[in-house]
């Protein structure tokens, strides 16, 4: 086993590796302050965006859960892998060849098992194509091709053909040098008695890939009647890389979509992706084997991403601008009875994503493939267009059954009816469905009122308010940072500084208290560790413990001259992070995560617009810390003013205590000579900060 990686090629994978990019593979990141993104936190349930980044600074900290760090840090919390492997995994995307202490280079066995697991699997799928095109797999071409998909369809798709022989795949894959075991680990394999065969055997395959193209596993569709699989589909079993509650087929092609239209439509196979996508519904996917449930659900909001206006929270389908259709989710299950339990199986979601949620059945229950085969790619656009929401096709579907023009039939749509009414947890839209039913049914409130809520009292519901105000944990917009999009300049105004400054106080969590004296010291760490090179490295040699009261800013003084002070102006911006997060160690890694992230009250600065990342020399070397602009040199000379100020006010203050308690002597004397030089540096510090404007 190769040793340690070089610690050049880690920093040269951390200066390569751009963390906008890594973090909004599956998380939509949206502008919150200079240089700064905010979207939902991958890794716990959300619905108001606390996860924020700052790629400039390569840190990322959600401020709901806590977690942070580097590119690193990300990767290994996401793929729940070592530090070792992602810095391996992101060597292998960004294409660094790695080297390691012993001076060997990485062969085709080393690394990350579940780099070779990806591997793996990408060579299956290479193995799956070129198949698709031979005499044998002309079952599944007539499968495709009845479906009405070209062989260029078929491509860009990945369609692929699993041959029926025993050990056709593990036989290649072993010819590429992959082990019995990385094999069995991916899931293609399986073990017999006579060694390891193919799990997958005649029959079509798809692969399945995550939001940035890479294949984690496949789905495949039965072709002859002697397979000894029964089941019509198989997929990948879970393993490492694959979980099928995770896993949405098609998600690499219609993420973008998803995105910029703020819709996405969830159907239920892989032919379907195939239809929509090819009929111009280009947010399609498609669970694979299981029903759509709260992970699935997690990545689509998260991609979505929820919205608000100042400090209301805005749930439900909005108007995206640019698109006929609001923000949405659509699912199109059948008609039929299996249709209606996929629905009802749908309100175990949470509110905030029910209220977008909408259900789109064809007139005679046909899914999407086969609704294309027989009325074109129009009538699958108009069947997502005319959606209805999830809890009034499930309402009303539920009453459809009853005649209700006798009594007996209008008891009986109450019966139906009140049960899933009383499953909405909302409590702002519980009335409201039960008026809409009242009316439906024609009978009096008070009797579906009392249904409702007998049954939800029998079911136990929760009562839950998806509209509900709810305390965002960072700063956002409607706080004035708003200003600084637009152009505006809160450096100017020191009022609105002074707002900024002390919303970066609520917003932390390590120190609860708001004072000047806190406040001057945050913002100066802040500073320090965003841009060191605006810290006067004359002035911050003078700082002593003593320039700091709050307890964790005297650990972080401690940990800056842990790290070796303040950094050269060479130094690369994430090396200048990673060591002073190691030298602050885990009792300061929160505090350092969100001090980076924390918004600064300065006006805009150039490196932190469109390019989200530092700048690149020609050579390609690692980016190295960003040099101040003016306001932000000014800021930071402001506030080591303003600590060296105290520390010299405390230091006066000690002495004029001690001179109290001396009798008349060359003691008392040197004291006060003493004395008199401290306030006259005191006085040469603020005439040179302020000018004429301190006394």
């Amino acid at each position: 086993m190769a040793g340690m990686i070089l610690k050049e090629d880690v920093e040269k994978v951390r200066a390569t590796a751009d963390l906008y990019d890594i973090v909004s593979a599956t998380v939509t990141l949206r502008p919150s302050g200079t240089g700064t993104y905010m979207g939902l936190c991958p890794f716990h349930d959300e619905k108001t965006p606390s996860f924020s980044v700052r790629p400039s600074l390569g840190v990322w900290h959600c401020f709901g859960c806590g977690l942070g760090g580097d590119v690193f840090g990300f990767v290994e919390h996401q793929e729940n892998i070592d530090f070792r492997e992602a810095v391996e995994l992101l060597a292998d995307r960004y294409h660094i060849e790695l080297r390691y202490e012993e001076g060997n280079a990485r062969d085709e066995h080393k690394g990350s098992k579940r780099s070779r697991l990806l591997e793996a699997n990408e060579e299956a799928q290479r193995f799956f194509v070129a198949q698709i095109m031979t005499k044998e797999a002309l079952a599944a071409r007539k499968l495709l091709g009845g479906r009405n998909f070209s062989q260029a369809d078929c491509e860009r798709f990945g369609c692929g053909f699993a041959p029926q022989g025993w050990d056709n795949l593990v036989r290649y894959l072993a010819g590429k040098g992959f082990t019995q075991q990385e094999m069995l680990d991916a899931g293609l394999a399986r073990q017999g008695q006579r060694g390891i065969y193919d799990y997958f055997r005649g029959r079509a395959t798809w692969p399945i890939r995550d939001s940035t193209g890479r294949t984690l596993g496949f789905g495949a569709r039965k072709l002859y009647d002697d397979d000894t699989i029964a089941a019509k589909y198989i997929n990948t079993p879970d393993t490492q890389l694959y979980r099928k509650t995770q896993a949405l087929y098609g998600i690499d092609l219609a993420k973008s979509a998803i995105v910029s239209k703020r819709r996405a439509v969830i159907v239920e196979g892989y032919t379907d992706v195939m239809a929509c996508h090819l009929a111009g519904i280009d947010t399609a996917v498609a669970t694979c084997g299981t029903a759509f449930g709260a992970e699935h659900a997690k990545i689509v909001r998260r991609l979505i991403s929820d919205d608000s206006l100042g400090a209301v929270q805005l749930v439900g389908p909005l108007k995206v601008e640019g698109q006929p259709l609001s923000s949405r989710i659509v699912f199109t299950f059948d008609g039929d009875a299996a249709g209606q339990k996929a629905a009802l199986h749908a309100f175990s979601l949470d509110s905030a994503f029910l209220t977008q949620t909408f259900v789109a059945v064809a007139d005679d229950n046909l899914d999407p493939c086969d609704l294309r085969i027989q009325r074109g790619d129009e009538a699958v656009q108009s069947l997502i267009e005319h959606a209805k929401p999830l809890y009034d096709f499930v309402i009303d579907t539920a009453i459809g059954r009853f005649d209700t023009s006798f009594t007996t039939g209008q008891m009986g749509a109450i019966k139906a009816a009140a049960p899933l009414i009383a499953q909405i947890r909302d409590r702002s839209l519980l009335d409201i469905y039960t008026r809409k039913a009242t009316r439906r049914i024609g009978v009096d409130l008070d009797l579906v009122r009392r249904e409702v809520e007998r049954a939800r009292r029998t079911l136990h519901i929760r009562d839950e308010d998806a509209y509900a105000q709810r305390r965002r944990f960072a700063p956002d917009n409607a706080g004035g940072f708003e200003g600084r999009e637009r152009g505006g300049n809160p450096y100017a105004n020191p009022a609105k500084r002074k707002a900024l400054e002390r919303q970066d106080v609520s917003g932390q969590t390590y120190y609860h208290i708001d004072d000047a004296v806190f406040i001057c010291e945050q913002q100066f760490m802040a500073t320090l560790i965003q841009i060191p090179l605006a810290i006067d490295s004359g002035w911050f040699g003078q700082l002593t413990l003593t320039n700091f009261m709050t307890p964790v800013f005297r650990s972080l003084f401690q940990a800056v001259a842990a790290a070796g002070g303040l950094p050269q102006p060479d130094t690369p911006q994430g090396l200048w992070m990673h060591n002073l997060s190691k030298a602050g160690g885990p009792m300061l890694e929160q505090v350092i995560n969100e001090l980076a992230v924390m918004p600064l009250p300065l006006p805009a600065a150039d490196a932190d617009g469109p390019n989200r990342n530092a700048a690149t020399d020609d050579s390609g070397a690692a980016p190295s810390l960003r040099r101040p602009n003016d306001a932000e040199a000014q800021y930071a000379s402001q506030l080591l003013a303003r600590l060296l100020d105290i520390g010299f006010m405390r230091r006066i203050g000690a002495a004029r205590r001690r001179m109290t308690q001396l009798s008349d002597g060359q003691e008392k004397i040197a004291l006060l000579g003493n004395i008199t030089k401290l306030e006259t540096a005191r006085k040469d510090l603020q005439d040179h900060v302020y000018g004429n404007t301190v006394g």
